[in-house]
């Protein structure tokens, strides 16, 4: 299926369908938990997604992926760094607290907080300010054009229930923080949280009283973590769930023949490997790090069989890629978007001309349940790396203390993916990956292992207020080219988007990998 350009184009209006017959219980399964129920406390889009079902945003996207009105109805620039909302009327959070200008106010500021994993999401607001009940100016640093697209993935929280849980300062996966909010949730989204279990099962129930007119057919959704993919499909082919995202490549086949509906979408989300930038390696203290040699990081590139890993490991589903965003994204330049070609016997001159013949010792860690075939794949590297010289030391682990040691820069090379949301524009690599991390500041949230090229930070502030679009994006393009050229990380390919379900299940897919089912039924 041909991925087509995504428009963000701005609707006036949400659409709504008319209210379908409910009483429906959608069970579903992916290979990895929730790791939070606060939606500041972490950058996971997995869990962003669960709580899209519970919390709302100001602004949202639609079954086109194009941003729409959601608890903010309209929105006016004021001043170039001001923007007004006016916020929808009559909403009340799942507790029966009438939403205003106060919870969003309370919100923005929780986010903004510098204990906030989450406040790179927005990097260009400085404040809330409360106008009057019902609106709230956002103060922004500069001229920026993407904040609808970064609200889309902010939601909000009620103050009240924040304050009467002692929960006005948010948690954080990195640090280990956690607060009420953190295993109970209060939003103003299509469902309620009935239980949470980590580890075990994440159960919710419908809003009857959610503001927008409803175009699922769900009461209830029973979400069950299952780490083993023979586990997850033989739970489907037996009618333990109706559905699970993603689905085993190596199964799809399989699944299709016995009789369920496979379907599949090109993914904007890029996987690659991020080295330790940083004076020395955690597997050679008191040594000089062989990653800060770009000759090294270029052996470390063209050691990896791309082409192997994609007919092998991802079943020929996945597309190899030079650049750290997918092609439909803003800044992705086709030109640029070109491999080394495999080659041990060059990876191994390339060491010996810096200075490692024999090669040097590294720490690989990588998850194994969060994306498609990610311990499979960082096996095969460490195979392919050890043919050149290279002597790993693989880690694989649950996502849920992988994203935390691999935030505290605890690794020497690490599996990250990146799917550029919610912003889907190469802004948020540039300002989140590329960007030097520094405290007090929005840059560099996941740039945990010491990169810091000032040509990156220059850009980042240059292109997060100039709002000439070809100016905007040749900055993002050059950006790109940077570090492709500097080998500051290794890409590996797109991965695919793929889903297997019960013939009786009704749900679009989305390039973004998101789960919507606010837009599902069970027939």
């Amino acid at each position: 299926m041909k991925l087509h350009l995504l428009a963000f184009t701005l609707f006036a209006g949400a659409t709504a369908l008319a209210t379908p017959t409910l009483g429906k219980t959608l069970k579903w399964s992916s290979q990895g938990d929730i790791v939070t129920m606060d939606p500041y406390a972490h950058t996971e889009s997995f869990t962003s997604n669960m709580q899209h079902h519970i919390y709302d945003p100001l602004v949202r996207r639609n079954k086109q992926l194009e941003i729409e009105p959601a608890l903010a109805t309209s929105w006016t620039i004021v001043e170039p760094n001001r923007w007004r909302f006016k916020i929808r009327q009559g909403v009340k959070f799942h507790n029966g607290d009438v939403l205003s200008a106060d919870d969003v106010v309370a919100s923005i500021t929780r986010l903004l907080d510098p204990t906030s994993r989450a406040k790179g999401n927005l990097p260009a607001v400085e404040k809330a300010e409360k106008v009057d009940d019902q609106t709230v100016d956002l103060v922004l640093k500069g001229p920026y054009p993407l904040l609808l697209n970064d609200l889309s993935g902010i939601f909000i929280m009620s103050k009240k229930w924040m304050e009467a849980n002692n929960a006005l300062k948010p948690g954080n996966t990195t640090t280990g923080v956690t607060t009420f909010a953190s295993t109970n949730a209060n939003g103003t989204g299509p469902f309620k949280l009935e239980s949470y279990k980590p580890d075990v099962g994440t159960t919710l129930v419908v809003n009857p009283d959610w503001w927008d007119k409803p175009q699922h057919n769900l009461t209830r959704i029973e979400f069950k973590p299952i780490k083993s993919d023979a586990t997850r499909v033989a739970a489907l082919l037996s009618g333990e769930i109706d559905m699970m995202a993603p689905a085993p490549l190596q199964d799809l086949q399989r699944m299709s023949g016995a009789g369920m509906k496979v379907v599949e979408e090109p993914s904007l989300r890029v996987i690659f490997l991020g080295v330790n930038m940083r004076p020395e390696l955690l597997a050679m203290p008191g040594q000089k790090n062989p990653m800060l040699d770009k000759r090294v990081r270029q052996a470390m590139w063209q050691a990896i069989d791309l082409d192997t890993i994609q007919k092998r490991v991802m079943r020929g589903k996945s597309r190899n890629i030079a650049l750290m965003v997918a092609p439909p994204v803003p800044g992705y330049d086709a030109s640029l978007d070109v491999l080394p070609k495999y080659d041990p016997d060059a990876a191994k001159k390339l060491l010996a001309d810096a200075g490692y013949p024999n090669g040097f010792k590294t720490k690989l860690d990588c998850p194994n349940d969060r994306y498609i075939a990610d311990e499979q794949i960082c096996v095969a590297i460490a195979a392919m790396w050890k043919k050149v010289g290279i002597d790993v030391d693989l880690k694989t682990e649950s996502r849920a203390t992988y994203f935390p040691r691999q935030d505290k820069g605890e690794t020497d090379a690490y599996m990250l993916g990146w799917a550029t949301l919610p912003p889907m524009d190469s802004y948020s690599v540039l300002s989140a990956i590329f960007a030097t991390r520094k405290q007090g500041t929005a840059f560099g949230g996941n740039n945990p292992n010491g990169l810091s090229d000032p040509r990156f930070d220059d850009l980042a502030t240059k292109a997060g207020v100039e709002l000439d679009e070809k100016k905007r994006r040749a900055m993002l393009t050059e950006a790109l080219k940077i570090a492709k050229d500097e080998v500051y990380f290794l890409p590996l390919h797109q991965q695919p988007v793929a889903w297997a379900m019960k013939t009786n299940v009704e749900l679009p897919q989305f390039p973004d990998e998101y789960v919507r089912l606010w837009f599902a039924k069970v027939n």
